[in-house]
């Protein structure tokens, strides 16, 4: 794939079934880059293990290097899903509350329950969006 339309990690194969394979990749903050890291206690480093799938069934061993591909549009799709569309709610729900005669405490509270509402059904609809925020494995090279 063109590499400005994706986004991809090096990783290391933990685990394999028949259907997924496991793959840990290390999410490094800029500190953790930083050649003056081992002075400093700001530097961050965290595993993360990534489940994909493995449709075609190829064959990779654990310990393997591997890299993880995802489509660069969907981080944009997650930014949006995120942060984007509960801003939208709060301040649509924040700012026309009051004009509809509702107290500014009560609109407050109305528009955070809002939020709540809109974050319970991304939860209720996580396997949907899971499948839609697919991630690939490619052999390193």
């Amino acid at each position: 794939m063109s590499k400005n339309k994706t986004v991809d990690h090096v990783g290391v194969v933990k685990s394999i079934t028949p259907a997924y394979v496991d793959v840990e990749i290390l999410n490094k903050s800029m500190c953790a880059a930083c050649h003056a890291k081992s002075m400093c206690t700001m530097s961050d480093v965290s595993a993360k293990i990534i489940r994909v799938n493995n449709p075609i069934r190829e064959h990779y061993t654990e310990g393997e290097e591997v890299k993880v591909v995802m489509r660069r549009t969907m981080g944009l799709k997650a930014v949006w899903i995120s942060y984007v569309i509960p801003l939208a709610i709060l301040m649509i729900l924040l700012l026309s509350l009051p004009s509809l005669g509702v107290s500014e405490l009560n609109a407050g509270l109305l528009s955070i329950a809002g939020v709540g509402v809109y974050y319970l059904c991304i939860w209720l609809l996580r396997d949907k969006i899971a499948r839609e925020f697919a991630f690939t494995i490619e052999k390193q090279q």
